[in-house]
């Protein structure tokens, strides 16, 4: 399999609102209702908010293709953008998603070592993300790439709160 990253511009506007919409409707739709996951996807992924997002300067998008094919996507996050205060020496894994059907192929590996080369590129210390706490295999694919729980967040799904666990790496 031939894999290659390709970071996203505003020219990308709309094949990452595609994949955002189709990679996050497939890993949550059946456990959430689908009152909340619209209203989600309609706030997160809407275009003015996918082009916001593309023009900070502290956002990073990448596109990971394998064999051709776009697989998935990776949003980083440094400084202001950051979605929990967690100082200059931070760089945040805000989305990391992979089409179902490839997942299992390594790619999520990839694009966390991605993220990890940016933040090591960055002279970061430490990389974090939250994750859903009942999204146990992505709990458990954190932990085998070292993450370790550091605290939880609340994470708004439509009008119901739920909690993401707080993962960080130190990268000293």
């Amino acid at each position: 399999m031939t894999v290659h990253i390709k970071k996203c511009t505003l020219k990308d506007l709309d094949l990452l609102q595609e994949i955002s919409v189709e990679t996050f409707t497939e890993t949550f739709k059946d456990q959430n209702s689908p009152e909340n996951m619209n209203a989600y996807l309609k706030k997160a992924f809407n275009l003015q908010q996918l082009e916001k997002e593309l023009s900070n300067l502290s956002t990073e998008f990448y596109f990971i293709y394998a064999n051709e094919e776009i697989t998935g996507y990776l949003k980083v996050n440094t400084h202001d953008a950051q979605t929990e205060i967690m100082g200059n020496d931070s760089l945040e894994i805000e989305r990391i998603y992979i089409r179902k059907n490839h997942h299992k192929q390594g790619l999520g590996k990839y694009l966390v070592n991605i993220a990890i080369e940016r933040a090591v590129e960055l002279k970061k210390q430490k990389i974090w993300l939250g994750v859903w706490e009942e999204n146990e295999s992505a709990i458990t694919f954190y932990k085998k790439m070292d993450f370790v729980q550091t605290g939880a967040h609340s994470f708004y799904m439509g009008d119901e709160e739920q909690i993401d666990i707080i993962m960080t790496k130190t990268l000293l």
